[in-house]
């Protein structure tokens, strides 16, 4: 299932949000994350990800020319060892029925997206965004 671009407006204290080069949105279901897109150009991208799942995840995002599926697993072999690839940030717990955003200045290269709750990788929530040159 794929998601309907949603983007939620930040407000912070009167700042005006910065302007942004391209927009994914994502949606998280039970051990799935698709993305509305598999690319995006580069420069700022607004990732908006809405979690239809009845439970809480998180959303992180790496810098990886790894399968999404073939990232390095932690010692308890349940969870991605963030200490052994190149974090660009996260989303910490996104409650159920939920909307959260990055907007984050992305390179091109290729970035996995993942939720790192115990067993959840595992479980296939993940996917991969290509950011092509300009």
């Amino acid at each position: 299932m794929l998601a309907a671009a949603a983007v939620v407006p930040s407000c912070s204290g009167g700042t005006t949000a910065r302007p942004v080069d391209a927009q994914v949105a994502v949606t998280i279901t039970d051990f799935k994350i698709a993305p509305a897109g598999l690319s995006a150009g580069p420069g700022d991208v607004r990732i908006s990800v809405h979690n239809e799942s009845p439970v809480t995840h998180e959303f992180v995002v790496v810098r990886s020319d790894l399968p999404a599926d073939g990232l390095p697993l932690g010692s308890d072999g349940l969870s991605v060892d963030e200490e052994q690839v190149d974090v660009v940030d996260e989303l910490g717990e996104i409650p159920t029925k939920d909307t959260a955003e990055l907007t984050l200045d992305l390179a091109p290269g290729r970035y996995v997206f993942f939720c790192n709750l115990e067993g959840h990788y595992l479980g296939g929530m993940h996917a991969a965004l290509e950011v092509a040159g300009a």
